[in-house]
C-alpha cells in the first residue's frame, strides 16, 4: 500500500473523522455493552471499539489486496482510479470489482452472490474495520453487497488515528489470511500482497510468518511473481495489449512445478533451463494441462520434438540478428550471449504471448491483424500438442524399458537387506529356519522363470544374463 498524502485523503475526510468521534463518543456513555473487534498486533492483541456508519460515508479502499491484479482489467478506469482514488467513478469502478470473479473479472463471483444472500437472511455477523477517516480496511466486500441490498448502514470497527499506512496494511493481511476467512485472496493478489510487504522492509522470514508458508515457498512465489510480470512485459504489441495479472490466475500448480525444475537445472545448465522454461510458460500460456506441460522437460528439447511440427509461419523468427556476446554497460566487459536455441525460443513465446495478448486485449484490432493471431495461436497450439504427445509417448515407451532393470535393482537390494537381517537372526538365535528355506525355494522358482525369460532377449547375453542362465542351468532348471 503507498503511503497516503494529505491529497489522496478522501474528500469528506474531517467530517467523517468527527462523525466517527461522535460515534465512538456515544458508545462509551452509553452504559450498554460495548462491542470491539480484537486483532493481532504486535505482542499484544488490540481491542477496537464498534460503531454503526451510513453506508454513504465509508469508501472501498483504494489499495486493497483483494482486487489489486484485478484493476489492469480496464485500463480506462484503472486510470481514473489512480488520479482520484475516491471519486465516484474509481469508487465505482472497485465496487465492480469487489464482485467479480477474480480469474475472469468479466463475470460476477458467486461467492459474492453467496455473501449477498447470507447477508440479507441473517444480517452482518462480523463487523467491517475502517480507518479514522472511513477508508474501509477489512469488509470492503460486504460494503458492496450491503450496497445492493439496499442498506443504510455498516458495522465496523474504528482503528486507532495514530495508523500509518504500514500499520493499516499489515492489519488488513492479518485479518484476510487467518483460515477462518470466508473468500480468500486469490493467489496473484497473494503474491503481490508479499510483493508489498517486502517493498515495506520486512524480512523474508516475517512475511513468510504471516503467509502461513515455508521460507522457501516466499522466495518461489517471488521468482513466479518477477517471471509473471517479465511475460506481461514482453507481451505489449504495436496495437497497446498486453497480458494482466489475472491470466495467469490458474496457473499456480504449474508455475510452482516450473520453478523447481528451473531452479534444479540452472546451476549445471543455464541455457537448457531457460530454454525449457521459455516451452513451458509458452505451454501454460496456450493452456496445456499440468501433466501435459510435465513432458516439456531436458529430454523435450534434447530431442527437439517442437521443432519438427512447428508451422512456417513461427519458424526463424530471429533471423540472423543473434549475437555471439552482449556488452555489460559502464564495465567494457562482454560476456556470451543465450544460445541461438534460447533466443529462438524466446522470440516463438514473444509471438504467442503478444497474440494472447491481442486476442485477448480491449484494444480494437484490424480483420487483418484478428486472422494472423488466429494463424499464429492455432499453429503454436497444434505444433505444441504434436510435440508434447510425441514426448509423451517416448517416455512411456523409456519407462517401460527401465521397469525391468529398475524392479530387480530393487529385488537386489531386499536381498541385501534379508543378508544384514539373517545375520542378526542368527546371532540372537531367532531364525525360523523352516520358514527361510521356503522362501528360498520361491526365490529359486523365480529365478528360473526370470532366466526362462532373459534367455530370449535376441543378441549376444552380457555378464549378468550368462551368469542367471548357467546358475539356474547348474541348478537342473531349463532357461
Amino acid at each position: 500500500m503507498t503511503v497516503q498524502k494529505a491529497s489522496q485523503l478522501p474528500p469528506r475526510a474531517e467530517e467523517i473523522s468527527q462523525l466517527i468521534r461522535e460515534r465512538l463518543a456515544d458508545v462509551r456513555t452509553s452504559g450498554g455493552t460495548r462491542e470491539t473487534v480484537t486483532l493481532e498486533w504486535g505482542s499484544q492483541p488490540l481491542h477496537v471499539e464498534v460503531i454503526d456508519l451510513p453506508l454513504s460515508d465509508v469508501y472501498y479502499n483504494p489499495d486493497t489486496h483483494r482486487i489489486r491484479a484485478q484493476r489492469g482489467h480496464k485500463p480506462e478506469l484503472d486510470a481514473k482510479l489512480e488520479a482520484d482514488p475516491y471519486g465516484d467513478d474509481g469508487q465505482r469502478y472497485l465496487g465492480e470489482l469487489l464482485r467479480a470473479l477474480p480469474s475472469d473479472p468479466q463475470k460476477e463471483d458467486p461467492a459474492f452472490e453467496n455473501l449477498k444472500r447470507d447477508l440479507a437472511e441473517f444480517g452482518q455477523n462480523d463487523p467491517g474495520l475502517v480507518t479514522h477517516h472511513g477508508v474501509l480496511v477489512n469488509g470492503n466486500t460486504r460494503a458492496a453487497a450491503l450496497r445492493e441490498l439496499k442498506a443504510s448502514s455498516i458495522r465496523v470497527g474504528v482503528l486507532p488515528a495514530s495508523f500509518t499506512s504500514a500499520d493499516v496494511s499489515a492489519v488488513e493481511l492479518a485479518l484476510q489470511l487467518r483460515k477462518d476467512n470466508k473468500r480468500d485472496y486469490s493467489y496473484i493478489n497473494r503474491l503481490l500482497a508479499m510483493e508489498e510487504q517486502a517493498a515495506m522492509g520486512r524480512t523474508p522470514a516475517k512475511i513468510a510468518r504471516e503467509f502461513r508458508i515455508q521460507e522457501k515457498t516466499y522466495y518461489q512465489e517471488r521468482w513466479i511473481l518477477s517471471t509473471i510480470r517479465e511475460l506481461i512485459d514482453r507481451s505489449t504489441t504495436a496495437e497497446g495489449a498486453s497480458l494482466r495479472l489475472v491470466d495467469f490466475e490458474f496457473d499456480q500448480e504449474k508455475l510452482k512445478e516450473l520453478e523447481r525444475l528451473y531452479k534444479k537445472i540452472s546451476s549445471a545448465e543455464p541455457d537448457e533451463a531457460e530454454l525449457i522454461k521459455e516451452l513451458r510458460l509458452a505451454g501454460i500460456l496456450l493452456d496445456f494441462s499440468k501433466t501435459d506441460v510435465r513432458h516439456i522437460d531436458q529430454n523435450f528439447v534434447k530431442q527437439q520434438y517442437l521443432a519438427k511440427t512447428l508451422p512456417p509461419v513461427l519458424r526463424d523468427l530471429t533471423g540472423d540478428s543473434t549475437p555471439a556476446e552482449v556488452a555489460i554497460p559502464g564495465l567494457g566487459v562482454s560476456v556470451s550471449a543465450a544460445s541461438s536455441r534460447v533466443v529462438e525460443a524466446r522470440a516463438l513465446n514473444d509471438r504467442i504471448i503478444q497474440s494472447l495478448a491481442a486476442r485477448k486485449g480491449t484494444v480494437q484490432v484490424s480483420e487483418e491483424r484478428k486472422t494472423e493471431v488466429e494463424a499464429v495461436l492455432t499453429g503454436a497450439k497444434a505444433a505444441f500438442d504434436a510435440a508434447i504427445d510425441r514426448a509423451g509417448r517416448d517416455a512411456r515407451i523409456r519407462k517401460r524399458k527401465q521397469l525391468a532393470p529398475a524392479r530387480l535393482a530393487e529385488a537386489s537390494a531386499f536381498i541385501d537387506q534379508t543378508t544384514d537381517e539373517l545375520v542378526k537372526a542368527r546371532t540372537s538365535h531367532s531364525l525360523d529356519e523352516e520358514a527361510f528355506d521356503d522362501a528360498l525355494v520361491h526365490l529359486r522358482k523365480s529365478l528360473t522363470k526370470l532366466a526362462r525369460q532373459a534367455g530370449r532377449v535376441p543378441g549376444e547375453p552380457g555378464d549378468g544374463v550368462a551368469w542367471l542362465l548357467s546358475a539356474v542351468t547348474a541348478e537342473g532348471g531349463r532357461p
